[in-house]
């Protein structure tokens, strides 16, 4: 039996607590797991392997379940979050980050050092997760995508090996892992290069629903000049009259700016003076920033949430295209989704030929973002639906791994050349599909 070989909790469908430990953060993903082991260490990792070898089971690793889906149905579920491991050398500029650390805690290490590591927007995403998707960080028009500062991997092999891969001992394994999901083994931990970021500066712009269009327009006119340093997003909220909202917000609309410059407050200010100038701000959060609070410019929840989504990447951004967001999510009472964010990218993420990667250089410019919460789930995805096919005209059926959808396959997230050389590197690595990410790379 495999209890008797670890030193860990082993959850299964008669356990009490089995609906909460099996749960994932998206709570629209009814997720099916066999078991769960919440692991102690890596010894239990490799029992689990091991087990599944000798049993012709699956298995699948998720600390929390931000990026989850239904392809673990019928796994084993290994929960990452105990692999907790944090050792940051600002000598060196490199951590080393256990599977189970979620991306505020190096952050908050990172706090003094003038450095900083290639985050995301939400601070309770696992760092694992984020790069072996890819990772869109705030500072990727300047540094690439984040998967690029994988140093080495430690994972535990389809057989129960635990294994260290670096560039020098499998380089195809270690290009795949960049940017190719959870497929090719349980990452216990890696390290990574760290940057420097002597100054930071962000926070957000939030305007009325009103003035969306001049908002939207300035976003676009000053995204197209930005330098690297500087990132932007834009957004249309709509939130709930929820009685756990905030007053100010509760039941109303805006449009936002998010904003982040790798510098000083004065070329940023000048930056984003025609934002602030296209419409009334109620509120500025814009200051500089120490790294442990680069997890908060976004104000994004942490707690789980029953929500649906779609993405696509986007050519360019024009009034063309301002006009038909709003007509399709600017009025919330003709609409389910409660947001249509655009993220602008470009920069050095399109400049990327370092080949290193399967996550490499995204050519399109933007990347468009919806979001619903779901608790009546049809309508939601009919809301979503509808932006998708309204905006088909602007937008190409491809987006970035980590913004894939829970029921979309990494066909949507690489070219097929990018699958071509990808799949061999799974079947080589694993040969029986004895581990299983969210986006298998072999189709679900």
């Amino acid at each position: 039996m495999l209890r008797a070989d670890l030193a860990c909790r082993l959850v299964t469908p008669d356990d009490d607590g089995w609906d909460a430990v099996r749960s994932a953060r998206l709570l629209t993903v009814d997720q099916q797991p066999a078991a769960v082991v919440e692991v102690a260490g890596v010894a239990d990792v490799q029992a689990v392997l091991r087990f599944a070898a000798a049993h012709d089971l699956t298995v699948a690793a998720q600390p929390g379940g931000h990026g989850a889906s239904r392809a673990l149905d019928g796994a084993i579920l290994v929960r990452t979050g105990a692999l907790d491991e944090l050792t940051v050398d600002p000598a060196a500029q490199v951590a080393r980050v256990g599977a189970g650390v979620k991306r505020g805690r190096p952050l908050d290490a990172l706090d003094g050092s003038g450095l900083v590591g290639l985050v995301g927007s939400n601070p309770d995403v696992s760092v694992v997760g984020f790069l072996l998707g890819g990772g869109l960080s705030w500072f990727g028009r300047r540094h690439g995508l984040a998967a690029h500062c994988l140093r080495a991997v430690e994972l535990v092999d389809a057989t129960g090996v635990h294994r260290r891969v670096t560039d020098e001992s499998d380089p195809d394994l270690m290009w795949a892992l960049r940017g190719g999901g959870g497929d090719f083994g349980v990452v216990t931990a890696v390290e990574i290069d760290l940057h420097p970021a002597p100054e930071i500066y962000g926070g957000k712009l939030m305007f009325p629903i009103e003035d969306a269009r001049p908002v939207l327009r300035a976003f676009a006119a000053t995204s197209r000049q930005a330098p690297d340093e500087l990132t932007l997003w834009a957004s249309l909220m709509h939130f709930p009259p929820a009685p756990f909202l905030p007053e100010p917000i509760r039941g109303k609309s805006f449009a936002t700016v998010d904003a982040m410059f790798l510098g000083a407050v004065e070329p940023a200010e000048a930056l984003l003076a025609p934002i602030r100038a296209a419409g009334t701000v109620l509120q500025d959060t814009t200051s500089v920033l120490s790294a442990g609070q680069l997890g908060g410019v976004a104000q994004e929840p942490t707690d789980p949430t029953p929500g649906l989504d779609a993405s696509a990447l986007m050519p360019g951004f024009d009034d063309a295209v301002i006009d038909r967001i709003l007509e399709l999510a600017g009025d919330a009472s003709r609409t389910p989704v409660m947001g249509v964010q655009v993220r602008h990218l470009g920069g050095a993420l399109a400049r990327d030929v370092s080949g290193n990667a399967v996550a490499h250089r995204i050519e399109h410019e933007y990347l468009l973002f919806a979001l619903g919460i779901a608790p009546a789930v049809p309508a939601v995805a009919a809301g979503l639906a509808e932006v998708r096919a309204g905006l088909a005209a602007y937008t190409v059926d491809q987006t970035a791994f980590t913004f894939l959808s829970a029921h979309e396959g990494a066909e949507r997230a690489y070219a097929p050349d990018r699958l071509q050389k990808l799949q061999p590197v799974k079947r080589a690595v694993d040969p029986d599909t004895r581990i299983r990410g969210n986006h298998p790379v072999l189709g679900s």
